[in-house]
């Protein structure tokens, strides 16, 4: 017991690449893969059920479960993991959506070994950007991300569609939407590492609680340059990486083209965790190491976070293609995020500020329950139909009624609709952001209004109506799949009706 305590959030990071080892050495048959994947990711969350029954939640600020050793003693990198309250939550999501995604993908039939195997590395990149106390070792967990995400679109995407990169040159869509997500990702990553080396060189250590103390302390001359002009550099080379993970506008548009082609389960991890790995970058990183450019460039980021709410949701209104839809939904509610976390950067130490702050985290979990579940469902409805354009369905609802009325609860979730998860973290982040930024919370209120007209548009369009022929080729939920939403739905319905369980630890981790 001893060394489940002192191991805990190792034993959390480095199962499921444990397990992702194990199936390369099983038979090489669907079935027993399927269920051996599946059953690895209950690990992790078992343990991070373990996480949280013993967390104190009276110190959800303080960084506990603390692992150190040293790792590359010549740089002063060490091995060093932690959690608060914040990083707790987004384990808990990670933990819990990668399971469902798993089952979800029972139905995938080519290379299912390589396919479980490259899922189960995902997740242990994922747990390490939100365990990680030491700049190296969270940059190896960001980039490690990377890949297994990028063959997941690369070969498991879309078979269809072909997109042209050069006069006379086409390419299968999944590849260019899955080189474009290594792209844009790689190119933000780059000042990302360059700036993090600087802090290293600059404070003589990696360790994220030291330099957060000697950095704050450093004035005047910087390696040759003004101090003020050294740290808005680097808070800028830390804002875009994060800004381009998030993604938020201009930075979103490798989004929808890597939502329309990855498989289905791959894009409920994409909107589910992996966009929450940018928001956590702001909150981990940006805000504790630069305070004052923070709250100096706060405009610009309630600025760029106001039009990804607007423009994600006209963009999403716009769009015939269901998956696309939910995709530009994702840039629409991840802008509330970045506005929560301009405006705790403007207000810091503000009661304001908390709120925001709680609103953002709160957001954080509650996207990616409801974006997980409406990838899902679009899935479902696509290995059916095999199209995903809004205009060839309709009149479902009395055909597939289990699936209509899911489609229905999970669109009302992701509405905000009052009693269900979403209405509790947009209010909290509106009422945070509203005394900060009044002009930009009111023009992003547009956005919100368009949420509505967007989601009631996908519902009309699938549900209601003449029916169709496609109809004929249509089959209710399975039991399967129903299993993959019931928990998702039940966590959308307890924090909206309940969420304090939640609540509780994020104030008291981003309230100190």
């Amino acid at each position: 017991m001893d060394f489940l305590t002192n191991h805990l959030l190792t034993l959390i990071l480095f199962t499921p690449l444990v397990g992702a080892l194990v199936l390369g050495f099983l038979p090489n048959d669907k079935k027993t893969i399927r269920w051996a994947g599946f059953l690895f990711s209950l690990v992790p969350l078992a343990l991070t059920l373990l996480l949280w029954a013993r967390f104190d939640f009276a110190q959800a600020a303080a960084f506990q479960f603390q692992e150190q050793a040293t790792w590359y003693g010549p740089i002063h990198a060490s091995y060093h993991l932690g959690v608060d309250g914040v990083a707790l939550t987004m384990v808990l999501l990670t933990t819990f959506l990668t399971p469902l995604a798993l089952l979800a993908s029972f139905s995938v039939g080519d290379r299912v070994k390589v396919y479980y195997m490259l899922f189960l590395a995902l997740e242990t990149g994922m747990l390490g950007v939100f365990l990680s106390l030491d700049l190296m070792l969270f940059f190896v967990f960001w980039e490690i991300g990377l890949v297994p995400m990028f063959f997941l679109i690369f070969q498991w995407g879309s078979p269809k569609g072909e997109r042209r990169v050069w006069p006379g040159l086409t390419v299968p869509s999944r590849v260019y939407a899955a080189f474009k997500f290594m792209i844009y990702t790689m190119a933000g990553s780059l000042g990302l590492l360059l700036a993090i080396q600087m802090l290293g060189v600059v404070t003589g250590t990696f360790d994220l609680p030291t330099v957060i103390e000697r950095w704050n302390q450093a004035s005047g001359t910087i390696l040759g340059f003004e101090a003020g002009t050294l740290k808005a550099v680097a808070f800028w080379a830390f804002a875009i990486a994060f800004a381009l993970k998030v993604p938020v506008w201009p930075f979103h548009t490798w989004l929808p083209d890597a939502h329309t082609e990855a498989p289905t389960a791959g894009s409920m991890i994409l909107a589910g965790v992996l966009l929450k790995l940018g928001a956590f970058g702001f909150l981990r990183f940006v805000l504790p190491l630069y305070p004052e450019q923070a709250r100096h460039y706060a405009v610009a980021l309630a600025f760029m976070g106001m039009m990804a709410i607007i423009f994600g949701a006209f963009a999403a209104w716009g769009q015939e293609d269901f998956k696309r839809l939910v995709a530009y939904s994702s840039v629409n509610h991840m802008g509330f995020v970045v506005l929560a976390i301009a405006a705790a950067a403007w207000a810091a130490g503000t009661e304001h500020a908390t709120i925001a702050l709680n609103g953002a985290v709160l957001q954080m979990f509650n996207h990616g329950l409801t974006a997980a579940g409406m990838f899902f469902l679009v899935g479902a409805i696509y290995e059916r139909a095999h199209t995903r354009e809004l205009k060839k369905f309709g009149g479902l609802f009395g055909h597939i009624p289990v699936y209509a009325g899911v489609l229905v609860f999970t669109s009302m979730a992701s509405l905000g609709l009052p009693g269900l998860n979403s209405f509790v973290s947009e209010f909290l982040i509106v009422r945070g952001a509203w005394p900060v930024f009044n002009l930009f919370t009111t023009l992003s209120m547009l956005g919100l209004l368009i949420t509505g007209a967007y989601i009631l548009k996908g519902i009309k369009d699938v549900l209601f109506g003449p029916l169709t022929d496609l109809a004929d080729h249509l089959t209710d939920l399975t039991a399967r799949e129903v299993a993959v939403m019931v928990p998702l739905m039940a966590l959308m319905l307890i924090l909206g009706v309940w969420p304090m369980w939640l609540l509780e630890v994020i104030n008291r981790a981003v309230g100190g």
